[in-house]
């Protein structure tokens, strides 16, 4: 589905990053990775090469175009082009609005919603040259829930899905297709450090399918959203959360 293209990845070292470059790599794209984890991101790497796709892996922060820029510099040396942007990095913390710092709140805008300002300055200009491009963003269904001890998440991800339609509209006349999906309690490693085993519970109990929602339920949306089969679509927000939310 994927044959020959190449995509950009970000937060690729575990959960749904790693989930999304796993699967695009299995349809036949040329992955390129990023994560602070440069470990873990080369060993994801290292899997998919040994596997038969063709990954590379970079370690850098996404909150850093210095580091965001010869990322994408670098992919464009080894593939010749960039045809999908997954902005999947981010941080998940939660914090009382009354108890949180300036620094706190600065850190989750600057991961979540920065970061993309980066990738997407870096990216667009060739998705235009090329004349073609496939951008997902991911968001958070808890934007249409609101949630409490999540301002400053909520307000990030709130951000990236006007991001994702403002762009929609600006790069739709050159065939650069803008969406983002909005996953729900998704079962990864980075939710245990957050969400406790009865909170998941919670939360599962208000989807109407009753089970995990896993990483690679979401990197399927993904791929549907970087493929042709979604070429009708563009500033779209696809919620990936078993039936929580419905709008």
């Amino acid at each position: 589905m994927l044959k020959d293209r190449v995509a950009l990845i970000t937060g690729a070292a575990t959960g749904i990053g790693e989930s999304i470059a796993r699967l695009f790599a299995q349809q036949g794209a040329q992955v390129h990775l990023l994560d602070r984890d440069v470990e873990g991101c080369r060993a994801v790497a290292a899997s998919i090469t040994t596997a038969g796709g063709t990954a590379f892996a970079s370690g850098g922060d996404v909150r850093l175009a210095a580091d965001i820029n010869p990322w994408v510099e670098s992919a464009i040396a080894r593939s010749g082009r960039v045809d999908i942007l997954v902005n999947n990095a981010g941080i998940y913390p939660r914090q009382e609005f009354l108890g949180m710092t300036e620094a706190q709140w600065d850190e989750m805008q600057q991961i979540n919603v920065k970061s993309m300002f980066h990738t997407l300055q870096a990216v667009l200009p060739h998705m235009q040259a090329a004349g073609s491009g496939k951008v997902v963003n991911i968001s958070s269904v808890t934007f249409h829930l609101g949630m409490g001890l999540m301002s400053h998440y909520i307000a990030s991800k709130g951000a990236v899905i006007g991001l994702t339609r403002s762009l929609a509209r600006e790069m739709g006349p050159h065939n650069i297709y803008m969406n983002c999906i909005t996953p729900g309690a998704i079962k990864t490693e980075s939710e245990a450090k957050f969400v406790t085993d009865e909170q998941a519970e919670v939360m599962m109990a208000s989807q109407s399918l009753h089970r995990r929602i896993m990483p690679l339920d979401v990197a399927r949306v993904c791929l549907f959203l970087s493929s042709t089969l979604s070429d009708g679509m563009t500033g779209q927000v696809l919620n990936v959360d078993g039936g929580w939310v419905m709008y």
